[in-house]
């Protein structure tokens, strides 16, 4: 297998490229050369097995023998999955009127992040182990991302990790999850500004080559392929745990931000799954206007909600989708992203957005009021608690229950909960619920933090560049 970018510059790179790289040098992303294709037969017999069984049958379709000995690789997935704290890895909790949440956050860091960050520490500490090279990663988070990738890399002798974080837009938890991890190859950098605001900077050090090449520098949010393709594996369990038979199909609720997730999904679905998917968002909006009219357009501002890993106007994993529905039409996908990185604004051609709606079926978007109700209720009725993220699909779920019951007709769905309610006690005050006492939270509220600041008035590009090139002396010395 080999990998190309979406914007047609860079092309037939090997997996361990893949995997080191985050915007290629045309300002693309990564996708593989050919989607793998499985029959009906091949999926149905695995409807029994594990999750870890079946990432090993997925995975390998998308990194080589000679890359990766299946062995070794499946040793790698071993290690990867050993610290979840539930033997299903992502298991389905079935609450009345036929509301399924796949559970995706029993990982180290208690969010969906955690399936394909783990994996990608394994891939990264067997290459750079063997090639006795440094990486330096850069991560924009909005709130998990940065703690699933600080917990994958942490204390790893040839990976430093430099995070920028939202100052005041994640919740204590989260932002505690990054400042308290104090191995010396753990960079924090608190900004204030929006998770948009500091992916600019990031941006700018990928964008310049000649840096990115010289400092070897690598991006572990979900720009980066490795993280695509594991979580694909999710889409295709959570299929067969619904639908054994392969018999029907699955509408998978995803609480959506950069378009990460869904986007595996749309891979499982190219491999031949039978799903579909409902992109639900906060008043942050733009993935809906994308897929109901085609308006790529920033808002003025990033507003800030219960639900802050969701709180971005760049949902940049679009590109994949563009590419793909577009049989890689690399020239159409650049136009479309030069001009949307110029204006802040593109119309997306009507043919392209009705391949898009034909994926992505439909969307929601949910206000605080919205998540606030849904968390209570989903409690009331179920006896269960559910994350703010969790709580926006969740809401459309409960929107669609009442159409259903006037239509007859009833779908086959599966909400995603993207992370625990123990990492968000504000959005539970806020929909008057009661917080659970949490060993792991209180542990954390007493361990040191080590981070620096970074305010709205000073150069954030130049304190980035200046911290990786300290990092690189320090390797090269």
């Amino acid at each position: 297998m080999r990998y190309h970018s979406t914007r047609g510059q860079v092309k037939g790179l090997t997996f361990e490229e893949a995997l080191y790289t985050g915007y290629a040098d045309d300002g693309g992303i990564l996708l593989p050369d050919n989607i793998p294709v499985i029959d009906r037969d091949t999926l149905r017999s695995w409807a029994g097995l594990t999750y870890i069984q079946l990432a090993k049958i997925i995975i390998p379709y998308f990194i080589s023998e000679e890359e990766i000995p299946r062995a070794e690789l499946n040793e790698l997935l071993d290690n990867a999955f050993s610290r979840f704290r539930h033997p299903d890895i992502a298991p389905i909790k079935k609450c009345r009127d036929g509301l399924n949440v796949m559970e995706l956050f029993h990982g180290v860091t208690w969010a969906f992040k955690d399936l394909a960050l783990s994996c990608v520490g394994q891939f990264l500490q067997y290459f750079l182990s063997k090639r006795k090279k440094h990486l330096t990663i850069l991560v924009g988070t909005s709130g998990d991302t940065g703690s699933a990738a600080i917990e994958a890399v942490r204390g790893m002798k040839y990976v430093d990790i430099i995070v920028f974080l939202p100052r005041g837009r994640c919740t204590k938890i989260q932002e505690l999850q990054m400042t308290t991890v104090l191995e010396d190859n753990v960079h924090v950098f608190r900004c204030d500004g929006s998770s948009d605001d500091l992916d600019i900077p990031i941006k700018a050090c990928f964008q310049d080559t000649e840096f990115c090449h010289h400092h070897n520098l690598s991006s572990i949010n979900s720009i980066n392929w490795a993280r695509i393709m594991v979580q694909a594996v999710h889409y295709i369990y959570g299929y067969l745990q619904m639908c054994p038979e392969c018999d029907r199909d699955v509408e998978f609720v995803i609480p959506t931000g950069a378009c990460g997730n869904v986007t595996s999904g749309f891979i499982a679905q190219q491999m031949g799954v039978p799903i579909k998917f409902v992109c639900a968002v906060t008043q942050n909006d733009i993935v809906a206007r994308t897929v109901k009219n085609g308006e790529y357009k920033l808002a003025s501002e990033v507003i800030q909600t219960l639900a802050p890993a969701m709180d971005i106007q760049i949902p940049y994993n679009m590109e994949r989708i563009w590419s793909i529905l577009t049989n890689n039409d690399t020239q159409l996908v650049k136009g479309l992203m030069e001009k949307f990185e110029r204006d802040s604004a593109v119309k997306v051609p009507d043919d392209l957005t009705n391949k898009v709606r034909e994926v992505i079926v439909d969307t929601y978007v949910a206000t605080d009021e919205d998540v606030k109700v849904t968390m209570k209720r989903v409690f009331t009725e179920n006896d269960y608690l559910v994350c703010p993220h969790t709580a926006v699909g969740v809401a459309y779920h409960y929107k669609q229950m009442r159409k259903e019951s006037e239509s007859g007709t009833k779908a086959l769905q599966l909400i995603i909960a993207t992370a625990s309610v123990a990492k968000f006690d504000e959005a539970m005050k806020a929909a008057e619920l009661r917080i659970p006492q949490n060993d792991d939270v209180n542990k954390l509220m007493s361990l040191p933090t080590r981070y620096q600041d970074l305010e709205k008035d000073q150069d954030w590009l130049l304190a980035l560049r200046s911290k990786i090139e300290q990092i690189t002396k320090q390797t090269q010395s």
